[in-house]
């Protein structure tokens, strides 16, 4: 792990992303105090091809589910 100052980040940007894309973490400091940590994004898991049909009998709806509320009969007059 490397400690760089700010302004030596703002010189040299490109040179410290080469050297992370290649697995090194770097440290930006400002007199000497850690700000910011560069590191290369972990590699996200790989996704499942999604299914048709894969939840079916688990979601549900009642017989009744587009019949009025109770509560709102006096504003369907």
């Amino acid at each position: 792990m490397s400690q760089i100052d700010v302004a030596e980040v703002k010189r040299d940007l490109d040179r410290l992303l080469e050297r992370v894309t290649k697995g090194e973490e770097v440290v930006i400091t400002k007199e000497g105090r850690p700000l910011a940590r560069l590191t290369a994004p972990r590699s996200s898991p790989e996704r499942k091809e999604r299914q048709f049909g894969s939840v079916e009998g688990e979601i549900w709806m009642s017989e009744d589910f587009d019949e009025p509320l109770d509560d709102f009969e006096e504003y369907m007059e």
